[in-house]
């Protein structure tokens, strides 16, 4: 399929920043030496954003908390991959002491450390110390999921006449992306200028994992000083191809380590989840009314979890996709979630059709974790916006927002996590 993909200005601005990765400005080599030398890494553009706002609103540094900490993205080696690839760590922070660390092994988070009620800071976000543990024996923590996340039937679609067989990783079925998925992947990462912020981007070749095109896909994470993590994803193709990432963040609001997310509520204020079949493949939508599934008040997850339903005998507990209800401007309430012991609460905002909820139903404590701790069953819970699993063989059919990505377009996903107490 020839298409003028490569005389578009996106190309043009993808292949220059592929090649401004390589061969690094010299402001850009200013900043790797800092790195280097192990100091906090603040961006210059951004301290000067902030200052100005102060003083617009008639603020000065002795009116700021005496806890508050100056606003930095830092960059450390974490380790080196089998084939001896650096992978590097990034980690923003905000006046307010939370901290993000993103690697740029599978756009992965690795920590989001946040305050409790008594301002305790403690990572919610269930990760590894060693880049051979991701790289081996991670179950997709904190990653980029992609080209496809969720699961694709058998591995099969078909788009435009012509026929796709994907790996099938997960039973029969395609699970992530493949063998091989955007989780596995180096991505070229770099602190964005203007703002507490880490850009990374991907060149997915045409053929990877079966996938049709070359995909170009950027990830941006980005930290605001009242806690709210957003995470944009943009991506554009040069051929016809099919599209659904999302980020595979394990929460334990009580804390990394905790034994079990049994005990947070959750609220889902979707009417509308995705049955599926043995395999959890969607086999219809459905009412959440007179069901487990139904979180539309703020419910103990453990509460119903072991309910003799069906569809939690099918996913070993809750791994299924809620419909989020979409606002006016096109962004829905996809999830509130809460630890009454420690008092943290996790929004969820996002602008895709649906989020999938997951309970950690493989977790087995045969992982160990980033404070040391085994990884038992429950004691983490993925809320994972994105399009609904399976779409590319329901293409076209009412209810069902397109996966299909075509040169000229560009797939937009947004999502934002915002952290509190109460």
């Amino acid at each position: 399929m020839k298409s003028n993909f490569h005389q578009s200005p996106f190309f043009l601005i993808a292949v220059l920043f592929f090649l401004c990765s390589c061969t690094p400005s010299e402001i850009r080599q200013q900043a790797v030496e800092k790195f280097k030398t192990g100091s906090g890494y603040v961006v210059s553009k951004s301290k000067q954003v902030y200052q100005k706002g102060k003083e617009t609103l008639g603020m000065h540094d002795a009116e700021l908390p005496k806890s508050s900490k100056p606003m930095s993205v830092s960059k450390r080696v974490f380790g080196e991959l089998k084939n001896g690839q650096k992978v590097h760590e990034f980690r923003m922070i905000n006046e307010n002491g939370v901290e993000v660390s993103v690697l740029d092994y599978g756009a992965t988070i690795r920590e989001i450390i946040v305050p409790d009620r008594a301002g305790k800071m403690d990572n919610i976000s269930l990760g590894f110390n060693s880049v051979e543990e991701y790289e081996s024996q991670s179950p997709y923590f904190g990653c980029i999921a992609g080209r496809y996340a969720n699961r694709i039937a058998k591995g099969k679609f078909s788009l435009d006449g012509q026929d796709y067989q994907l790996a099938t990783n997960n039973g029969p079925n395609h699970l992530h992306g493949g063998n091989k998925g955007f989780d596995k992947r180096l991505w070229a990462a770099q602190p964005i200028e203007a703002g507490l912020g880490i850009r990374l981007t991907y060149r997915s070749v045409d053929g990877e994992e079966g996938y049709p095109g070359t995909l170009f896909t950027t990830v941006t994470y980005e930290l605001s000083e009242d806690n709210q993590l957003s995470v944009k994803m943009e991506a554009v193709c040069d051929q016809a191809t099919v599209v659904n990432l999302t980020n595979h963040t394990y929460f334990n609001l009580a804390g990394e380590g905790h034994p079990s997310i049994l005990d947070h509520l959750l609220l889902l204020p979707g009417s509308a989840f995705l049955a599926t079949d043995k395999t959890n493949i969607p086999t219809a939508m459905k009412s959440v009314a007179g069901t487990p599934f139904d979180f539309r008040h703020a419910t103990v997850i453990g509460s119903r979890i072991n309910s003799p339903h069906p569809q939690l005998g099918y996913g070993k507990g809750y791994d299924h996709t809620w419909v989020v209800p979409q606002g006016k401007d096109g962004v829905g309430h996809a999830a509130t979630l809460s630890d009454p012991q420690s008092g943290r609460v996790l929004k969820l905002l996002t602008d895709q059709p649906g989020v999938q909820f997951y309970t950690g139903n493989y977790l087995d404590g045969s992982l160990t974790g980033t404070g040391g701790h085994p990884y038992p069953l429950r004691s983490g819970l993925c809320l994972e916006p994105q399009l609904f699993p399976d779409s590319p063989n329901h293409q076209n059919e009412k209810g069902w927002k397109s996966c299909v990505l075509r040169p000229g377009e560009t797939y937009r996903h947004h999502s934002v996590y915002h952290f509190s107490v109460q």
